[in-house]
């Protein structure tokens, strides 16, 4: 299911023994653009301190309750590697975590990041977590320059081939295999109050020195886009409709193909 960020943020993560705490925002890669971690500010239980959620963690989602489960328990979580919300996360974190959880981590194994949406997959944290060669990382060691945050892209600008027309005001996820469909274009004072969604592909370079992502088309191709209404997400109607707009092919036959 196609969800915005927005409302996801505020979700409360329930463990299999009580709340771990509330999202506040993701961490994403800028090339695949899948969501590596939930960001979430734990409750009392743990200081009020901000932990990260892998989705492959994630279990079934309660819109009506606006919870997600997870399936760690809190002490698993509380003993968690620590992170610096002030810092990028770096790949140095990135391998404790994984080791700690006990999981093969997402830059070794294809789709390592992907939700298991239902699947009740459990996580076991081994006592004395050993590091295998074959788990280095192959990127600097202070950071992986792909890993952004919500936080840090959202309101950047959207330049189109003739000037720019607005900026990011959010993100659609699918929670099925957890990456971002789309990127909610808000069109400021150009298109006073229209919202229009562009994939991640079509949009050309993302410049984020300048706080800008760089599409090419041009803005009348984006005028005259489907309208996006927040309110009533997006459904494979209005997917099909954008796609054809700019005559762009799907994805989903690809998605569905490669679960066969």
């Amino acid at each position: 299911m196609l969800r915005n960020l927005k409302t996801l943020k505020g979700c409360t993560l329930a463990a299999s023994d009580g709340e771990i705490g509330k999202v506040q925002e993701m961490y994403f890669d800028d090339q695949s653009w899948e969501v590596r971690y939930l960001v979430v500010t734990a409750g009392s239980w743990l200081t009020g301190r901000d932990v990260l959620i892998a989705p492959r963690a994630l279990g079934e989602i309660d819109e009506q309750n606006a919870a997600i489960a997870v399936h760690l328990t809190q002490d698993q979580v509380r003993h968690a590697p620590s992170i610096d919300s002030d810092h990028p996360v770096s790949r140095q974190y990135e391998q404790k975590y994984f080791q700690y959880y006990g999981w093969d981590p997402y830059w070794v194994v294809p789709g390592g990041g992907m939700g298991m949406i239902g699947m009740g997959m459990p996580a076991v944290v081994p006592t004395q977590p050993e590091v295998s060669e074959n788990l280095q990382p192959e990127v600097e060691p202070e950071g992986d320059r792909h890993l952004r945050s919500s936080r840090e892209v959202q309101d950047y600008g959207i330049c189109a081939q003739d000037g720019e027309l607005g900026h990011i005001s959010d993100f659609v996820i699918d929670d099925a295999d957890w990456c971002v469909r789309y990127l909610v274009v808000a069109t400021r004072n150009w298109l006073p109050g229209k919202h229009v969604l562009l994939a991640p592909d079509w949009v050309e370079r993302i410049s984020f020195e300048e706080g800008m992502a760089f599409v090419n088309l041009p803005r009348s191709a984006i005028k005259d886009a489907p309208e996006y209404d927040p309110a009533s997400g997006v459904s494979r109607a209005y997917e099909e409709q954008l796609h054809q707009h700019y005559k762009q092919k799907n994805y989903w036959d690809a998605v569905q193909g490669a679960k066969r």
